[in-house]
């Protein structure tokens, strides 16, 4: 899938319009060492790659907006000595021409540039507070333009933070990054499958999880888009259990919160399901108590539904099914009410969904739940999570249970992109079937 560099080219264009004047900085992430002169691996800042899809580090957009507005790039320089040790990078003239700019400068100038680009700017957009090291770069950039005031100069009256503007944007996805994103769903709904058809009792947490990264990476995803979670029988409790390094058990329940990352955008599933294949009786109740809150959540994702409807479905189909199994006594409307059932359930439904896993955008806008709207993509994921207690029966203690979908909003409702993965109970058991 090629890269639609006039996809990038346009967000720059609609972020200058949307400024009218000033100058917008965003600065992609840094490289950042594991060990001595070991790296982590590479990945960009997301605010930078929407703007750009240039995927190098060491570099910095511009955009300038006003009656002459431009559209710059700050990046390394060519060095054919560094491309044989760290590989290809662009230089500025080639990156130019290759991502759309109006002009492209070597990295090393962006501290000798800015004060000019700033001086009688009315405002300087930039992620405040994001970087100490960059808010002390921007004041000394703000200082060399107010140093020459005496010369007629102004420097920005207004810090404005960038990521009100981007994250607003960022919310909306066009149709350049919804391919990206149904691509990265399928390729993490098919790890999926080959996580449930690997496992079986004596297997390793750590095992399954090998299982998706070799499906993830053989269909040419770059990473996971998270840490996986491949959590067997008790440490299916633990919302972000990741140590991933038990045996697995029969009679256990296997939960993975795995998604892959495709071309920067990520995909979030969450699946459980028997370690030998076939659910218990308290095993099958439980989870079809999930699953039934799962749908009834989706059932709420549609244009013009507030952003929290999803959640109050899911926890009111939970809770009915909390008193079902025993696990609380009373009325379902009073136990909603004073928040018993997080005992069993502790987390929200949802979030946004994109370029980061937990992704750019509020929820409320001016104190009320915003509402759903086509273009928004977000996940939907109930969960039941039960503890040995004296009060809780027996046959469901180290139960966890989590069903996580990925769901675009759409005009008509809502698509929900990660519909490849198995949920339904025979459909995870035929998967599962070793004959």
């Amino acid at each position: 899938m090629s890269l639609n560099i006039e996809a990038f080219h346009q967000r720059r264009q609609r972020v200058l319009d949307r400024m009218g004047e000033g100058v917008m900085v965003i600065a992609t992430a840094p490289e950042t060492v594991r060990n001595r002169d070991a790296h982590h691996p590479y990945r960009f800042d997301s605010y930078f790659y929407y703007l750009t899809g240039f995927t190098e580090p060491e570099a910095v957009l511009v955009l300038v907006a006003g009656a002459q507005p431009q559209q710059l790039l700050f990046c390394r320089e060519k060095n054919l000595e560094r491309e044989i040790w760290d590989g290809f990078r662009h230089g500025p003239e080639a990156a130019r021409e290759a991502f759309g700019f109006d002009a492209a400068h070597p990295i090393a100038e962006l501290d000798e540039q800015m004060p000019r680009l700033l001086e009688n700017s009315p405002a300087l957009h930039y992620a405040i507070g994001h970087d100490p090291a960059w808010d002390g770069r921007v004041v000394g950039w703000l200082n060399a333009v107010r140093a020459k005031t005496r010369s007629g100069v102004q420097a920005p009256e207004r810090l404005v933070d960038a990521r009100g503007l981007l994250d607003e944007m960022r919310l909306f996805k066009d149709s350049f990054e919804l391919e990206l994103m149904r691509r990265a769903a399928d390729i993490s709904a098919a790890a999926h499958i080959a996580a449930m058809r690997a496992t079986r009792p004596g297997r390793h947490e750590y095992e399954i999880e090998a299982e998706l990264l070799y499906a993830f990476r053989r269909q040419g995803a770059e990473a996971p888009a998270y840490t996986s979670i491949v959590a067997g029988g008790a440490n299916a409790c633990v919302l972000h259990y990741v140590f991933n390094n038990q045996p697995l058990k029969a009679g256990d329940l296997l939960l993975i919160d795995a998604g892959a990352e495709y071309r920067g955008y990520a995909a979030d599933i969450t699946r459980t399901f028997p370690v030998a294949g076939r659910f218990s009786a308290a095993q099958r109740d439980a989870y079809e108590i999930v699953l039934a809150a799962q749908a009834a959540a989706i059932a709420q994702v549609a244009p013009g539904r507030p952003w929290q409807a999803p959640h109050e479905a899911a926890v009111k189909v939970l809770v009915r099914g909390m008193v079902d199994l025993g696990l609380l006594k009373g009325e379902v409307d009073g136990l909603i009410e004073g928040e018993a059932y997080k005992r069993f359930y502790m987390h929200r439904t949802g979030h946004w969904l994109g370029l980061d896993v937990h992704d750019a955008g509020e929820y409320k806008q001016a104190g009320d739940w915003r509402p759903l709207q086509p273009g928004m993509t977000l996940t939907v994921e109930p969960g039941l999570y039960i503890r040995p207690a004296d009060d809780v029966p027996e046959a469901l203690w180290h139960i966890g249970i989590r069903i996580e979908d990925d769901v675009l909003v759409t005009e008509a409702g809502c698509e929900l992109l990660t519909r490849g993965a198995p949920k339904a109970v025979a459909e995870i058991e035929e998967v599962m079937r070793h004959d």
